[in-house]
């Protein structure tokens, strides 16, 4: 491993801190490193409106950073938002080299921060450690193109591919460390979502447990507006953001849910269900960059069949089920013919104490499938 990358990867440490903190901004990490080696400077985005990465690391640097190298995760900015242009500062404290990880897709950028450095003289190396700069923020990469969030959709199954036993039951299939990580991610992405039928079978909390961590938006897809007023989500509404969609148009039957201070947004589909297309647009004019989809089977396979899974997080633990009536993670009708098949890049694994994790990527240039 070169001296860029070790350098690159501590700057990654220090962007994965503002996960839960930052979107839909992206997660970034900067490290200042002086000539003879010595980190002189670090910081990374901690909070939306916040300063960026790069201002920070200047922030808590006291030496002088003639001719150091900045080591950045995302290619610094040069337009004004909420903070000034990252690449004005980088000129001012006469930094000699700056190293970038990935460049940023967004028009307001997109390669002119690194340009704008080159034409003041300073040397830019781009590239380093790209794919996991790339990987912290594939969520922003997908917002800032799209203007609507990323879905991963999540599940937890047996090496038999059974979510629950044939009465129904699901806890717990996996063991603590893959819980945890599932809380881990729910303080990353902005929003998880599961169908009305799995909060009438678990009442979930769908919160963030751990330590400092943020909650997710809650967003239920509940086309006939059958929610409990008495579940879990719907009594803690005042607290934790939530969000019902559904197709009813009785203004009657949203105002209690209102009332208990759920936000109802009536997105009828052609079909009588809820249009997932327009609930993606609905989520991302909220600033809501990604979401983990959640449950169940009948909700995962509408977002398949629409084209709408850009990821998928499958928990599997070393278990068997059995039993013809235990359910699978994907319902719906399916595909007829294995060429038809929604298609993901190859996975990735994960190990959580005796289970794993298989994280595969949306692979739309691959043949069948809409996905």
């Amino acid at each position: 491993m070169s001296t860029d990358e070790e350098f690159m990867l501590h700057a990654l440490q220090l962007a994965k801190r503002g996960f839960g903190h930052v979107a839909p901004n992206p997660a970034v990490g900067a490290v200042i490193v002086a000539n003879n080696g010595r980190v002189i400077g670090e910081g990374w985005h901690e909070r939306f409106g916040g300063l960026h990465a790069e201002r920070n690391a200047f922030a808590h640097c006291t030496d002088d950073t003639t001719g150091a190298t900045l080591y950045v995760t995302l290619e610094p900015c040069c337009h004004w938002g909420k903070t000034p242009p990252c690449t004005d500062i980088i000129i001012e404290k006469k930094i000699g080299r700056v190293v970038v990880g990935s460049m940023d897709p967004n028009p307001l950028v997109a390669g002119k921060g690194v340009q704008l450095l080159r034409e003041a003289g300073i040397e830019v190396v781009t590239g380093v450690c790209k794919q996991a700069c790339d990987d912290v923020n594939r969520p922003f990469f997908h917002f800032i193109t799209h203007k609507r969030p990323y879905v991963i959709l999540k599940y937890a199954m047996t090496l038999d591919g059974k979510i629950a036993t044939r009465t129904g039951a699901s806890k717990w299939i996996t063991g603590e460390e893959a819980r945890f990580r599932v809380h881990q991610d729910r303080n990353r992405y902005s929003a998880v979502c599961v169908g009305v039928g799995t909060v009438r079978a678990d009442d979930p909390r769908l919160t963030c447990r751990i330590e400092g961590g943020t909650n997710p938006l809650r967003v239920i897809v509940d086309s006939h507006l059958s929610t409990s007023l008495d579940s879990t989500l719907v009594r803690t509404a005042a607290d934790v953001r939530t969000l019902i969609a559904t197709c009813e148009a009785s203004e009657e039957a949203r105002a209690p849910f209102v009332a208990a201070g759920v936000e109802v947004a009536r997105l009828p589909g052609a079909d009588g269900r809820v249009d997932i297309d327009a609930l993606l647009d609905y989520l991302g004019a909220k600033g809501i960059d990604s979401m983990i989809v959640e449950g169940g089977a009948t909700l995962a396979a509408s977002f398949l069949e629409g084209g709408f899974v850009d990821e998928v997080n499958a928990y599997i633990a070393p278990k068997i089920f059995g039993g013809e009536g235990a359910k699978g993670p994907v319902a719906g009708q399916g595909v007829s013919d294995p060429g038809q098949a929604y298609r993901f890049g190859a996975p990735f694994i994960v190990q959580l104490g005796s289970d794993v994790m298989l994280r595969a990527y949306a692979d739309r240039g691959a043949e069948g499938g809409d996905n």
